[in-house]
């Protein structure tokens, strides 16, 4: 199946026109013509190679929302015509204890990421979001809730779940405090679901320039992390603490702001961090945990809640002609909203 994209030929060039082939779909996979795709910050780092040696031309993408064009035999949860999204992953062993226990993203095989990953179909290097069409398995493809605007969506597939996910786990609700570290394109996600989920949430944040955008989305506060008497205020005060801060940073100022039998999340963080005091953790019985993306169940679960609540993120729509800018745009600057593509409009266009 011809297929049109934008790609990256090598760690070094820009985004650029390319045409390739799909596979052929299967009974159990599904057609779907995209019509939007988020830029995720892993988009960048995966095409630089910055997370280790990929195959080139990358087609990046995981946050992708399109329409269903064909189905396989034996796919009984969709038919033509219907809106759907596809995230961070496209397979699974589906043999594994945790594919077993519904926790894809931890599979132990490894899961097959929806760009610069093996098809285990085919043997090809899968790619993304970022062409006119995909074909994907059906259990790696959900519906969008019709109450959701779905050209706004898209960032929901990846940078949604992962905020939602560990919010849930370790319990977000009605009476605990919540921090969110860092007020990105995670972070501002973090903040509206915390507060649909009944907590009261902060923002840490080291840029002042950050203040008025977390009151916007609605935060309880904001602790400036570069203030000293800032931070010392809020020591033993949250219950959770989600850190999205994507380089390697000191844990242990953040560790004081909990409180006894609390954690602190990391999604952001993949790199080695800087050691902490074991007697901060030792001396509140506190934890440092990680967290990935979301299962298919969680992902589904949090796309029922987003519509139920209108949860969004904040977005600007671009068209590919500008991905490149919004590449740069990323990586030189703080942002706290996410670009996505309006893939459909751009390749009409062209």
């Amino acid at each position: 199946m011809k297929a049109k994209s934008f790609a990256v030929a090598s760690k070094d060039s820009p985004l650029k026109y390319y045409e390739f082939d799909r596979r052929e779909p299967t009974d159990s996979d599904v057609v779907v013509k995209i019509k939007y795709s988020g830029i995720c910050h892993s988009d960048i780092h995966t095409a630089r190679g910055d997370w280790g040696d990929i195959e080139y031309p990358c087609v990046p993408g995981h946050e992708i929302i399109g329409e269903v064009v064909r189905i396989g035999n034996k796919v009984t949860q969709f038919k033509p015509g219907d809106i759907v999204g596809i995230g961070v992953m496209v397979n699974s062993c589906n043999k594994c204890a945790a594919c077993k226990s519904d926790f894809e993203q931890y599979c132990e095989n490894e899961p097959t990421y929806t760009y610069s990953s093996t098809d285990p179909i085919d043997g090809t290097d899968t790619k993304g979001g970022y062409s006119n069409l995909i074909v994907t398995q059906e259990k790696f493809v959900v519906h969008i809730p019709k109450d959701l605007d779905i050209s706004k969506a898209a960032p929901l597939l990846c940078a949604g779940i992962t905020m939602y996910s560990p919010l849930r786990h370790w319990g977000a609700s009605t009476g605990k405090k919540v921090g969110i570290i860092g007020l990105g394109g995670l972070g501002h996600m973090g903040v509206k679901f915390a507060k649909a989920m009944g907590a009261e949430v902060y923002v840490i944040t080291s840029s002042l320039a950050k203040v008025a955008d977390a009151k916007k989305f609605g935060t309880d506060g904001v602790i400036v992390s570069s203030d000293p008497e800032d931070m010392d205020k809020h020591e033993r005060y949250f219950d959770l603490l989600i850190d999205t801060i994507p380089v390697e940073h000191n844990l242990e100022p953040y560790i004081k702001l909990l409180n006894i039998n609390s954690t602190i999340v990391l999604v952001g963080p993949i790199n080695p961090m800087p050691g902490y005091h074991g007697g901060d953790l030792i001396g509140g019985r506190k934890a440092i945990a990680g967290s990935g993306i979301g299962s298919m169940k969680e992902l589904k679960e949090m796309l029922e809640f987003s519509g139920k609540h209108n949860i969004l993120p904040e977005v600007e729509l671009i068209k590919f002609a500008d991905a490149n800018m919004a590449w740069e745009s990323m990586q030189n600057k703080a942002m706290s909203h996410r670009y996505v593509i309006d893939v459909e409009r751009s390749f009409a266009e062209n």
